[in-house]
């Protein structure tokens, strides 16, 4: 597929997988008139890059990690990396929780200000 076709089924723009390009994440060939051409695979590729970058991970170890994701082969240093990946990503859920928790105290006590007129309390 092309990378128009590769854009329009990701929902990732053109010059994001010129970039993933860029950053050896993502390979094509070429046509006999320099177009790229991917394979279908390209598409699971490119979901896979665009969650591990939403989940925080740069780049660098994402081009790191790939190889295993998608061919299955690791080393005792990739899965050191990737435990540690996913500890971040824990940390991250960890305070995106309690930042919520406080929110929703927040909210109460300005529902309940609103009902009752009664001053919002520190949560």
């Amino acid at each position: 597929m092309r990378i128009g076709e590769l854009a329009t089924s990701t929902g990732v723009s053109v010059r994001a997988l010129r970039y993933y390009e860029e950053q050896n994440l993502l390979t094509s060939d070429r046509t006999p008139s320099g177009q790229r051409q991917y394979p279908d695979s390209a598409v699971d590729r490119v979901l896979l890059i665009q969650q591990l970058y939403a989940a925080g991970i740069p780049s660098k170890s994402i081009a790191a990690l790939l190889p295993c994701a998608i061919n299955g082969k690791a080393t005792p240093e990739l899965l050191t990396r990737l435990t540690a990946e996913r500890d971040h990503i824990d940390t991250r859920i960890a305070d995106l929780v309690a930042a919520r928790t406080r929110l929703d105290a927040v909210i109460t006590a300005a529902t309940t200000n609103l009902q009752t007129g009664q001053p919002c309390q520190r949560p």
